[in-house]
């Protein structure tokens, strides 16, 4: 450790050259900013919790797995993956007499929760028996028996009832009156499952059917003797429902169980946290370690000189990592506050947005900032030692020279591994454009990255072709034009430290936003020219139970279809590795025939008539990536992970827009939470009689209500992209005011040989628009090469890029590219006296 410390050497070199390490300091801030950030979720993701509510008083908790694992075999033996279900799994109303059985064990209560409709409101449903261990009391009345319900104060005055009052209310079952045989106030534990709704409690021997689910618990409750052992409790539960498959949980396990947002809370943060996290902390190391390198390359005529009067090579690395244990851990702890900052105002967001329970809190520990401070401490210290491995071991004579004049040829290895990533980005290319759904976008994704390390690595190369291109170009732009194009061919390394950073931003920036426009502009066409239903309508409650039969029957109408909106799980082919893919779900409610008079899902092959029990239609893409055409059967977990095996009788195009998966709405309803339909088509017939059963719109109306809330979810790519971007923009400003203000001997030299300060100026701005105009064409490229196969493989059409947008992309990427050289050089020349 001795030999790394901090010596005169480099204390010196960050007190005469404070504008070098500046930039520096600047990059590696930035670099542990964006590290930290995604550590801090990726944490949070890994750790996630909520306290139990509802589940506070049971000390033990039976639930079903919320879960399909997936085993593959891997180098390391199995490997199990886990993928949230898109509704709740439930477990047998039978276990709770056997759990009631354990040693311990005081009572086990079957526990029902589900959504009433009463006329256009929406109210919670909940089994009597779970007052046990809410705590919710009757305030007048009786407990419900079959046909009764208990009501809270909310309910009643809603429906305007009192104890011996009947109300109609709307379950899975149907309309049913319902006597009010008492009067409750609803406890935390039901009121944190209402979500500030209304609630309703009825008699636990029909609560199951009421749901939808006969025979099934959304969980069991396990109460406990008194001075009984919860561990113990428990153990003996499961062992008690040994074979089952149902889960044991306890302590913050419990809010697990009710609170089942908290998988896909967990699968986002690690998400974000771990793939973006990877990406992004790949993106900021590595232009970190190019700043270091630029600024240690600056100093090659320092190290030169040092090298004549009798440094050492190995005073000159030490040199160089001591400069490295001086400015990045500093820069790295500066950059963790700001980091702190940007995880807490990303999680906020996805909390706000429903991403993330209210309950779960953000998790900082000093884990991700001590990775994030020493990530920028290894590339540091990598990156100036590679730097300065040739200045410090060649000759000092040979050092002097290049320092002088800079090399035409660039490092052999350097060379190989550039070349090596640019073939390998070229079949991976190959490889995306002959692949379909998510082997596509997999694909992509290392084309982007092999593409952006070739040009790194391949940086001078780059530099130098582009300064010969457009030298061409600016032969005809006068005298400070022609010297901007001299000046980026003989400082190709120069030029290329600062085009880097803009094709991060815009091959990164361009991917993730352009990503989403393309999807939508597809979705928007497709859902646009799918519904050719006269009348939508929706409610945000639900429809009402029978809404198609009861539109049906109104005078003039020729179709009438509800569609019950959910998701299946669907195994398909991701790299050679069986995944499984959450696909859009519809449940129809007539025919296959009375659909196409509804909704025009572009067939390709089979046909809708054939729709029904056991048989369904897939989208085009879907049915690519699943392996499965017409006849074949398709294994797939339906929305609580039951798993079917329907026949694909159908094939067609429209699934973005629509829906991904059409089934019959029998084959769903039993497995989703809520049985009410989303959505009604009608063919024919007037408006008005179809306005008691919701809100009636147009296909246009209903469509631009989809596109908004489709709008909604592209916050992730636009947030994704302005972090990747935005730190790259500012790495290349950063660079480039690095590089102006180490050239400050240079332009006094110009205005010494009788260059006026406009000139000046004007060679720069040439310069300048040489370096953003690069950097945006090879930005472009990249992303148009990544772009094009991922939308094809994902939707079957081409990439949509709104020109206007580009444009503010290229326009932001030059402008700062100018103000970043205009800036610094007038300072400089001022400093100059000129």
């Amino acid at each position: 450790m001795r030999s790394l410390a901090p010596n005169g050497l480099a204390r010196a070199a960050v007190r005469f050259k404070p504008a070098s390490f500046a930039g520096t300091f600047v990059a590696l801030m930035m670099s542990a900013l964006i590290v930290a950030a995604c550590g801090i979720l990726l944490e949070t993701g890994a750790r996630a919790s909520v306290p139990a509510e509802r589940y506070a008083k049971a000390p033990v908790v039976v639930a079903a797995d919320q879960s399909v694992r997936l085993v593959a075999d891997s180098i390391e033996g199995p490997e199990e993956t886990v993928y949230p279900l898109p509704d709740t799994a439930r477990v047998d109303v039978g276990l709770a007499a056997k759990a009631a059985r354990a040693p311990g064990a005081e009572a086990a209560v079957p526990d029902f929760t589900f959504p009433v409709r009463q006329g256009n409101g929406a109210l919670v449903g909940h089994g009597w028996g779970s007052q046990a261990f809410t705590g919710t009391a009757l305030s007048a009345g009786a407990a419900p028996r079959t046909g009764e319900v208990v009501l809270d104060a909310a309910a009643a005055r809603t429906a305007k009832a009192d104890v011996g009052d009947t109300v109609a209310f709307e379950t899975a079952v149907g309309r049913t009156d319902f006597r009010v045989s008492g009067l409750a106030k609803a406890r935390a534990g039901d009121t944190a499952a209402a979500g500030g709704k209304a609630t309703a409690w009825f008699a636990d021997a029909e609560a199951p059917a009421l749901a939808g689910h006969p025979g099934k618990a959304d969980a069991i409750a396990v109460l406990a003797v008194d001075g009984a052992d919860t561990h113990a409790l428990a153990a003996a539960v499961e062992k008690s429902l040994a074979g089952s498959g149902a889960q044991v949980h306890t302590g913050d396990d419990r809010g697990e169980a009710e609170e089942r947002g908290l998988a896909y809370a967990k699968e986002t943060l690690l998400g974000l946290g771990s793939q973006f996290g990877g990406i992004a902390t790949l993106v900021a190391v590595f232009t970190a370690a190019g700043t270091v390198a630029l600024s240690v390359g600056q100093r090659t005529r320092e190290f030169a000189l040092l090298r004549a009067v009798g440094a050492t090579p190995r005073q000159i690395r030490r040199a160089v990592a001591a400069e490295a244990l001086l400015v990045a851990p500093l820069a790295g702890l500066v950059g963790c506050l700001p980091g702190i900052a940007l995880a807490r105002w990303w999680f906020g967001q996805l909390k706000d947005r429903g991403a993330i329970p209210e309950a779960v809190d953000l998790h900082v520990s000093w884990i991700p900032l001590l990775a994030a401070v020493g990530t920028g401490l290894l590339a540091a210290l990598g990156s100036g030692l590679m730097a300065g491995r040739r200045p410090a071991k060649i000759k000092p004579g040979q050092a002097l020279i290049e320092a002088s004049v800079e090399r035409l040829r660039p490092g052999v290895i350097r060379t190989v591994l550039g070349l090596g990533a640019l073939v390998g980005g070229a079949v991976f290319a190959g490889v995306a454009s002959s692949s379909a759904g998510d082997n596509a976008a997999n694909a992509s994704l290392g084309v982007i990255m092999l593409f952006m390390l070739a040009v790194a690595l391949l940086g001078p190369l780059v530099a130098r072709l582009c300064a010969a291109l457009f030298g061409l170009l600016l032969r005809g732009g006068g005298a400070s034009a022609v010297l901007a194009a001299a000046n980026s061919r003989t400082n190709a390394r120069r030029l290329a430290s600062a085009i880097t950073p803009i094709v991060l931003a815009m091959a990164f920036a361009s991917t993730l936003v352009f990503m989403h426009t393309s999807e939508s502009e597809i979705a928007s066409e497709q859902l646009r020219d799918g519904i050719t239903a006269d009348h939508v309508v929706t409610g945000p409650a639900g429809l009402p139970t029978g809404s198609a039969d009861r539109a049906s029957r109104a005078p003039g109408v020729d179709a009438a279809v509800s569609l019950l909106d959910t998701q299946v799980l669907v195994p398909v082919d991701a790299g050679g590795e069986r995944t499984l893919q959450g696909a859009a779900t519809q449940g129809i409610s007539g025919s296959g025939a009375q659909l196409a008079k509804v909704q025009d899902l572009d067939v390709r092959s089979g046909s809708l008539d054939r729709v029904g029990a056991g048989r369904i239609a897939i989208d085009k893409t879907l049915a690519t990536s699943a392996k499965v055409e017409v006849g074949d059967q398709l294994p797939l977990h339906l929305p609580d992970g039951t798993e079917a095996r329907p026949e694909v009788v159908a094939v067609y195009g429209r699934g973005l827009g629509l829906a991904a998966v059409t089934m019959d709405r029998a084959s769903l309803a039993g497995h989703v939470t809520s049985a009410f339909d989303s959505t009604l088509l009608v063919r024919g017939g007037d408006a008005k009689p179809l306005a008691a059963l919701g809100e009636v719109t147009d296909a246009s109306g209903y469509a631009v209500e989809q596109n908004v809330d489709r709008e909604l979810g592209a916050w992730a790519n636009y947030t994704m992209a302005a972090v990747l971007g935005g730190f790259a923009v500012i790495a290349a400003v950063n660079t480039l005011v690095m590089t102006v203000l180490d050239r400050r001997r240079e332009l006094a030299t110009l205005r010494l040989v009788g260059s006026t300060r406009r000139q000046v100026l004007h060679m720069l701005h040439w310069e300048s628009l040489l370096v953003s105009v690069a950097g945006v064409a090879l930005g472009t490229t990249i992303a148009m090469i990544t772009l094009t196969p991922m939308v094809r493989g994902l939707t079957g059409e081409s990439p949509h890029i709104p020109p206007l947008l580009y444009a503010t992309f290229a326009a932001t990427a030059v402008s700062l590219g100018l103000l970043a050289v205009t800036l610094p050089a007038r300072a400089a020349l001022r400093d100059r006296g000129a």
